[in-house]
């Protein structure tokens, strides 16, 4: 941009920008290319600088929060400060509506605002669309990315969901330990039991349920870089004769498996809700009569609703991620012969780990870029702060949801007081 023009794109960012955010009282500050702060104040514990025009256009004609975050991968929009607290200016923007007058006199800056200049997304992989197939190359996008990344802000464990936290004191690698032992106490796990984790991740769940409980424990998962390295820890840990990984489908189970125990954790997010009825009729299909199944999973407080946030989810994140309530997968539960017999929130537990995640993230940052580029660092960090934002908020949850045959004699005592008093030992 010559002078001139650098001018009037200035005043036009400014104009903008002070109407749009006049009501705006939140702890975002946000500057233009010139460095000017055009709102918020200066020890706002959160910047948003817009380094070039084009995204402030972008987001003024069509109307679409996506492209603010298309621009801040490729370097068109900088975040300073706590990340976290930028999807409070976020739900703003997404609630903004202006006045008609108004209408006419932003769309006549936008137009002064050039179109050239603006970076594009590069070095991060991009869905065309979400079929929610729970697909092998859906599952590749998000967890093969890099097993070494994964390993930079993760507990020791390498488990890829929420923790189970005493305080907010307690470190991350304990309260993962924490969770793994929960679930294996919930699922009343005992030595020579045959236990089945659906989306085993790097497989932590089914060693320590083998080491710990004795269990003939068998994971699968769809990500080839997680099950090479679950292969090579239960090898290195000389569990080969008690657990067992493959890569398979949860929709390849062969006719005769048969489990006393099922965990999903984390994994269910992918399901997709039209496939909720093959989901659970596989898992009570290779459930045993009086077995018990877990099902660990996200939730939200609207259902399934295509916004600029779930398509930025769905094209950079989870390709196949799809949230519902609660009470639609308990009734997909019960309609598949399930019968419910706990159902815990861990809300807030899951809002902590994700800011240990993004603590970690931060602190390994140079060894982040060197390991998947700038760009997947930048969208780690902000899928992981948002999701602790809207944890916090409330409008995202997560459940373990614990239920077993219906009409079926229950493995489970009449107090739950085993869950807790063995934890205090």
């Amino acid at each position: 941009m010559d002078d001139i023009s650098r001018y009037d794109a200035t005043l036009a960012g400014r104009r903008i920008l002070q109407r749009v955010l006049a009501d705006y009282r939140g702890p975002v500050a946000v500057r233009l290319w010139n460095g000017e702060r055009v709102a918020g104040s200066d020890n706002a514990t959160c910047t948003l600088l817009f380094k070039r025009p084009a995204p402030l256009r972008h987001l003024l004609l069509h109307q679409a929060i996506t492209p603010l975050g298309e621009a801040y991968l490729a370097g068109d929009i900088v975040v300073e400060g706590d990340v976290e607290a930028l999807f409070d200016l976020v739900e703003y923007l997404r609630t903004y509506q202006a006045r008609w007058s108004d209408r006419v006199r932003l769309f006549a800056q936008a137009l002064r605002l050039p179109l050239a200049g603006g970076a594009t997304v590069t070095g991060v992989a991009r869905a065309g669309r979400a079929e929610h197939q729970n697909s092998a190359d859906a599952i590749a996008r998000h967890y093969d990315v890099s097993n070494a990344f994964y390993r930079l802000w993760l507990d020791p464990e390498m488990v890829y969901s929420c923790a189970y936290f005493r305080d907010a004191g307690q470190s991350l690698a304990s309260a993962q330990q924490d969770k793994l032992d929960y679930i294996c106490r919930k699922l009343r796990l005992s030595p020579g039991q045959s236990l089945l984790d659906i989306g085993c991740g790097w497989g932590a769940l089914v060693i320590w349920a083998a080491r710990h409980y004795g269990v003939q424990a068998h994971g699968i998962t769809l990500s080839q870089k997680q099950y090479d390295y679950a292969v090579e820890r239960v090898q290195r840990e000389g569990l080969e004769q008690q657990v067992s990984i493959e890569r398979r489908d949860y929709r390849d189970l062969p006719d005769d498996a048969s489990y006393d125990r099922v965990a999903s954790v984390g994994m269910f997010e992918h399901i997709g809700i039209a496939n909720f009825p093959r989901y659970f009729g596989t898992v009570r299909r290779v459930l045993k009569p009086d077995g018990l199944f877990l099902n660990h999973g996200i939730t939200n407080d609207t259902g399934w609703q295509r916004t600029a946030i779930t398509h930025f989810i769905n094209r950079y994140v989870f390709p196949d991620g799809e949230l519902t309530r609660i009470s639609e997968v308990c009734t997909a539960m019960e309609e598949a012969g399930f019968a419910i017999l706990d159902v815990e929130s861990l809300r807030r537990h899951y809002a902590l780990t994700l800011r240990r995640w993004t603590e970690a993230l931060e602190a390994h940052r140079d060894e982040a870029v060197a390991e998947v580029g700038e760009a997947t660092r930048l969208l780690w960090r902000l899928y992981m702060a948002g999701s602790a934002y809207y944890f916090e908020q409330g409008s995202m949850d997560v459940y373990q949801v614990l239920a077993a045959h219906r009409y079926q004699p229950l493995a489970t005592p009449l107090r739950r007081d085993d869950l807790y008093l063995k934890a205090a030992q």
